[in-house]
């Protein structure tokens, strides 16, 4: 997508302008969208996940004030192509469509993960490697697609801890093995390294087919509710009650 045949800048602002007769963006969000796709290009294309923000605007076809009146900076773009990755990785997860086996779905969720990142390696960094200062909230939405599939395992009686501890020990393990085999293919050559990790981490969250969901079953009765309350609701409870209600039952989910 370019613009450079139909807007020119005016000499004060350096803003896109119409020419008169002639098509054009419409408003900011038309030239936001499209200085977000060229980084995205831009970025798959870059050898070393760096790209330029005169091109970026080179290619869009309007000046650098533009783009820092509309992101702020670069860092401001970078966030706003990171967001847009996870609105791609969000319609993915959608694709996968849900079974009724909320286990089988982690497992396939994990191996999804893994497929979009080698996919998309430099996006997937962008979205998840350390930035300073990033405002990007990909990381923080992800999290929480992944605490949903959780809230049916534990639903099913199928988690030893909370959907919300579960998450934040399965994202971290999910992503640094996806980061390390971009980062260091080399190194991390292994075909099955990812479903070793994988094996390895859901044994420390999910119970043995038919065994208990953990040590207390005060706690795991606790949770099990929980969770199918908050899949299915109770029709009898007032939105104050439920609310209590909830913050009981996470309460005694709590360990020690």
């Amino acid at each position: 997508m370019t613009y450079h045949r139909f807007v020119e800048v005016t000499p004060e602002s350096g803003a896109p302008r119409r020419r008169r007769g002639t098509a054009g963006p419409d408003d900011d969000a038309a030239v936001r969208a499209a200085l977000v796709e060229a980084a995205w290009r831009r970025l798959a294309a870059s050898p070393d996940g760096e790209i330029a923000t005169r091109a970026v605007c080179e290619e869009v076809g309007v000046t650098q004030p533009v783009l820092y009146r509309l992101f702020g900076d670069k860092r401001g773009l970078l966030d706003a192509v990171a967001d847009a990755g996870f609105e791609r990785y969000a319609r993915r997860k959608r694709e996968l469509e849900a079974t009724g086996d909320p286990v089988a779905d982690l497992r396939a969720g994990w191996d999804d993960h893994m497929a979009f990142a080698a996919e998309n390696p430099a996006l997937y960094q962008l979205m998840f490697a350390p930035r300073p200062h990033a405002g990007s909230t990909a990381h923080q939405r992800i999290l929480e697609l992944l605490e949903a599939t959780l809230v049916r395992c534990a639903a099913a009686g199928a988690l030893r801890t909370s959907p919300e501890r579960a998450a934040r020990l399965l994202l971290p393990a999910n992503v640094g093995v996806a980061l390390s085999r971009i980062a260091q293919p080399a190194l991390y050559d292994d075909p099955e390294l990812s479903h070793r990790a994988r094996d390895a981490v859901f044994a420390a969250v999910l119970t043995d087919a038919g065994a208990p969901a953990g040590p207390d079953p005060v706690r795991a009765a606790a949770r099990q509710l929980r969770s199918r309350l908050a899949l299915h609701g109770a029709d009898g409870l007032e939105p104050v009650e439920s609310a209590l209600l909830d913050r009981w039952l996470e309460r005694l989910d709590q360990p020690g």
